[in-house]
């Protein structure tokens, strides 16, 4: 009877040391990493700079803790127009940015953001993620950069811009001081107007003391926040140059290559994550922001179909040049040109259709 208890005893004791084996926590040594964030953006574009905070926090949350990124707002680290240069450099290893911000050292970066009368949000991401571009990029941000992007937000189509008076026809951009970056402040540019591109903390102050006559920034969230209701009231639409941009975070490589692959993973997951977040944000906050800038008597005007067709026209040729003289610009703008057209296509047919009975009635 004894030796029966004893021999049930150690069975228990063995099984019990069999599952404390089993399900015991692995130790885990993780890598500590920790970077410097560098923005264009100020700390009160809660939807931009938020979307840089947003990233940092699910990256840090994909690896518990391990990878801690610190975003800081514009000027602190660089200067809001020069983030691409601080992280090519390796002054910075990571950024948060327009590539647009960056034409004039290579146009192909127009494509990393937006092209006036381009894709959509939901084109652009398509091309991104299943169209090649993404992988088209990369490689030319890498070989002129020794940078590697992922996208990691989208405004959606933008407004067309803060005015101080009417436009109705090409005739009234001339001599107009604007302030617009990118491929459309060329487009600008051949229209008579004189370009300038600014962070957004320095737009206010331009458009208030006059050294612009029109700015453009994003949308009725954040034109609200900074104010240029107060200094101009004509509200223009649609932001032609800006159908559907992108922001991204930009990495140098020699940063990224030496990350562990885990946090390689987390990183594109929470780009991939903030890409859909920042778009879901500014969808949520514009329609109520903009009843708001109705009440303080900002004037809602479309632009002309003048204006329109004369810029579209433009834009074309400069495509057109920009692809004859630049071998990476050609690459790049013939995969994207079939795909827009295809894609054109498809969303002309289901979702115009049920957009504009669903919007109009018709």
């Amino acid at each position: 009877m004894q030796r029966r208890d004893f021999l049930k005893s150690a069975a228990k004791t063995a099984a019990l040391g069999a599952a404390s084996t089993v399900f015991s926590a692995p130790t885990v040594v993780r890598a500590q990493v920790r970077w410097q964030m560098a923005t264009s953006w100020p700390v009160s574009l809660d939807t931009v700079y938020g979307g840089a905070e947003f990233f940092a926090q699910r990256v840090a949350a994909l690896t518990d803790g391990g990878f801690i990124i610190e975003p800081q707002p514009a000027g602190k680290l660089a200067p809001g127009t020069q983030v691409l240069d601080a992280v090519s450099q390796g002054a910075v290893p990571i950024g948060h940015t327009p590539s647009y911000y960056y034409t004039g050292k290579s146009p192909v970066m127009t494509f990393g953001t937006t092209v006036p009368f381009g894709m959509t949000a939901r084109q652009q991401n398509a091309w991104f993620y299943e169209g090649g571009g993404l992988e088209l990029l990369q490689e030319i941000y890498a070989a002129k950069f020794n940078v590697i992007f992922f996208p990691a937000g989208n405004t959606g189509v933008q407004m067309g811009g803060w005015f101080r008076k009417p436009i109705n026809t090409v005739r009234d951009l001339q001599g107009l001081k604007m302030r617009i970056p990118g491929l459309g402040g060329e487009v600008m540019k051949r229209l008579g107007v004189t370009v300038q591109t600014l962070p957004p903390s320095e737009i206010f102050q331009a458009l208030q003391t006059g050294v612009v006559d029109a700015a453009e920034w994003v949308g009725p969230y954040d034109d609200e926040k900074l104010g240029f209701y107060k200094v101009a009231k004509y509200y223009y639409y649609p932001g032609w140059w800006d159908p559907g941009p992108s922001l991204e975070i930009e990495i140098n490589l020699d940063a990224w290559n030496s990350l562990p692959k885990t946090y390689q993973e987390a990183v594109r997951s929470a780009a991939m994550e903030a890409n859909m977040s920042m778009l879901a944000r500014y969808d949520a906050r514009n329609a109520a922001a903009l009843e708001r800038l109705r009440k303080q008597g900002v004037r809602l005007q479309r632009f002309s179909r003048t204006v329109m067709d004369a810029a579209r026209r433009e834009t074309e040729k400069i495509l057109e040049e920009y692809a004859a003289g630049d071998p990476d610009f050609k690459r790049v703008y013939d995969n994207w040109k079939a795909f827009k057209a295809q894609t054109d296509r498809w969303f002309s047919l289901a979702e115009l259709s049920m957009q504009t009975y669903q919007f109009t009635g018709r």
